[in-house]
């Protein structure tokens, strides 16, 4: 019975999660991958992203600044004059880990609802948005467990309700689905060196009010820690993204190069826990861009277990 009713208020979030219509995270204007450099907000994740917590509910809340004056080009040149992105998002997660097995892994649910801002001058061209986005929902995560190491696996979801416009700059919904697998893992030794790294692929439909497919998509959130009691916790980390099919338009490829884009990032990140709660600062500046804006972007991270 108790499980049951952990379940059926589950759905009831779930569901208020679908009516508020919530998005995806930090768009970018039509740069490499139509509307910027796809659907998940890089870098998001951090220490023990392979392990799921225990049977319960947890609200995680994401707040991210990104902020670029440059795009680069498939060399690492200056693409776009005057080019200036300002973008800001608070992604609302709320993850239920159920008391359920399935192949041994302990079955977890979530959705995403963020709410963003986006700002984007490029061309002589100025255009601003405020709302929010795409839902992003995964109804069956996987997590494994031993003493040391940690496997998590799932498929998120993208659902295009957000607001959209082909003929704006910023846009803070995509338009179209993106399909995502999702691998996380961690080892934590037992003197509290840590490495996590939640690897994912992307896999988008075509956007059916412009034509536009864009090119799937490679990308690993890392970080190497340590654990210094149980309060801090501190290291580098960032992301690594690799787009690995071309861009098409109207069935033809998009350029000489398919517009394939490119980016790493390496930086700071510090975690102190209380009680039910963990509160952590990132800063993330990004490194060797194509076919992408290069900026730094800085999350602050809260995580509440009921």
């Amino acid at each position: 019975m108790k499980k049951r009713d952990a379940f059926r208020k589950w759905f009831i979030v779930l569901a208020a999660a679908a009516v508020l219509m919530g998005p995806a995270a930090l768009m970018g204007p039509a740069l490499a991958t139509e509307g910027g450099g796809g659907a998940y907000p890089n870098g998001a994740e951090d220490f023990m992203a392979g392990a799921l917590p225990p049977p319960g509910t947890y609200f995680k809340n994401y707040v991210v600044y990104y902020t670029a004056s440059k795009f680069k080009d498939n060399n690492g040149n200056d693409l776009i004059p005057d080019f200036e992105l300002k973008a800001a998002a608070d992604v609302l997660r709320f993850i239920h880990v159920t008391d359920y097995k399935i192949l041994g892994a302990n079955w977890a649910v979530h959705a995403f609802i963020p709410l963003g801002y986006q700002d984007v001058t490029m061309g002589g061209r100025d255009d601003d948005r405020f709302g929010l986005g795409d839902i992003i929902v995964d109804p069956i995560i996987l997590g494994w467990h031993s003493k040391n190491f940690h496997v998590t696996a799932g498929l998120d979801i993208y659902i295009p309700v957000g607001s959209y416009d082909k003929d704006r700059l910023a846009n803070i919904g995509r338009g179209y689905w993106t399909f995502e697998p999702v691998l996380g893992m961690t080892y934590l030794s037992d003197g509290g060196f840590e490495i996590s790294a939640k690897f994912m692929y992307d896999i988008n439909v075509e956007n059916d009010d412009t034509d536009y497919l864009s090119g799937q998509e490679f990308h690993v959130d890392y970080v190497i820690g340590y654990h210094v009691n149980k309060e801090w916790t501190v290291g580098v980390g960032g992301y690594y993204y690799y787009q690995t099919t071309e861009d098409e338009l109207n069935g033809n490829k998009v350029g000489s190069d398919g517009f394939e884009g490119r980016v790493f990032s390496f930086g700071p990140v510090a975690q102190y826990n209380y009680k039910n709660m963990s509160f952590t600062l990132k800063w993330q500046p990004e490194f060797e861009a194509k076919n992408k804006p290069e900026g730094n972007k800085f999350w602050f991270n809260f995580v509440y277990a009921f």
